[in-house]
């Protein structure tokens, strides 16, 4: 059975087949009716095409897409990438910038960004994966008591050692989960898209606008997509562009890729840090619960069964 694609793989994919229909000299209207008639237009295709159709803008009909994956829980891997597809949008058509290159570089910097997603996330399944396995550490103590022929539950809910210790493993397995957890939420991106703004500045400027009149437009663009962050991380590369004295958008976008770069090495660093912290509330919580609920009530019960038996 083949292997469905990721869905940012698909929203790149159908960025570049927009740029190709729009340098062929299909409208932009046709060319997102064109794709959704297509086999397997990923549903988003449909509802913008859809909107357009009723008269809606392609820009706002893209952000509305976008708006709509964020709002689902959990989240789609490809919301971000609606939010980037709008504002490259706007920012081209305010900015007077041809759309069909716009769009054949953006899909570039799409997948980059959909690879350091999947990069980041690939290096964190192994830590995130042993973190969930040793909270079952207790559980699998109190089942290999109870397939010794031990009354490990017994004792645990009947005896006073026995609630004692499980009060207190209950409460150690409680404070594991949530330490657990806020380490790797810690180790989440604090920005999902990597160098977009680097690429909407070298959109505003490949079209022609003043310096002054692109970086506003990329600011209100940002600012209306939620995708925040400014243009200040521009400022350097414009500077060298004008002392220079060279065209900024190949600049501007070879920094864009450097930060999808970093961002890639930071996500793996992250996971190498995340896989020795989360030692932490193993060495803490979980082998201390694993000892009261597990091995304590099996010695209780064991050593019971034998005074009993005298």
């Amino acid at each position: 059975m083949r292997r469905a694609r990721p869905a940012d793989d698909r929203i790149a994919a159908v960025v570049q087949r927009l740029g190709v229909l729009l340098s062929a000299g299909v409208t932009p209207a046709s060319a997102w009716a064109h794709l959704a008639e297509t086999a397997g237009a990923p549903e988003g295709v449909v509802r913008v095409a859809e909107a357009v159709s009723e008269g809606e803008t392609i820009p706002d009909a893209v952000l509305a897409r976008a708006e709509t994956a964020v709002a689902a829980r959990p989240a789609p891997p490809d919301a971000e990438l609606w939010r980037g597809l709008a504002a490259a949008w706007m920012v081209a058509t305010e900015t007077g910038a041809p759309l069909a290159s716009t769009l054949d570089a953006l899909a570039g910097s799409l997948r980059d960004m959909a690879q350091t997603r999947r990069a980041r996330e690939t290096a964190l399944a192994a830590p995130v994966a042993t973190a969930r396995l040793v909270l079952a550490l207790p559980t699998v103590g109190i089942l290999f008591g109870l397939a010794l022929g031990f009354d490990t539950v017994g004792t645990l809910l009947t005896t006073p050692i026995g609630l004692v210790c499980l009060v207190a493993g209950v409460a150690l397995m409680v404070a594991a989960r949530a330490w657990n957890r806020r380490l790797m939420a810690g180790a989440e991106p604090t920005k999902h898209n990597p160098g977009i703004a680097l690429d909407l500045v070298a959109v505003a400027v490949s079209g022609g606008a003043a310096l002054d009149r692109a970086l506003a437009t990329v600011e209100r663009a940002l600012e209306r997509c939620g995708l925040g962050g400014g243009t200040a991380e521009a400022d350097e590369v414009l500077e060298l562009s004008r002392r220079a004295g060279v065209p900024a958008a190949a600049l501007l976008r070879a920094q864009a890729e450097e930060a999808r770069r970093s961002a890639r090495a930071d996500g793996e660093r992250s996971a190498a840090t995340l896989s020795v912290t989360l030692m932490l509330p193993l060495g803490l919580c979980i082998l201390p619960a694993f000892m009261l609920l597990g091995v304590a009530p099996l010695m209780v019960s064991v050593v019971t069964t034998t005074v009993g038996g005298l």
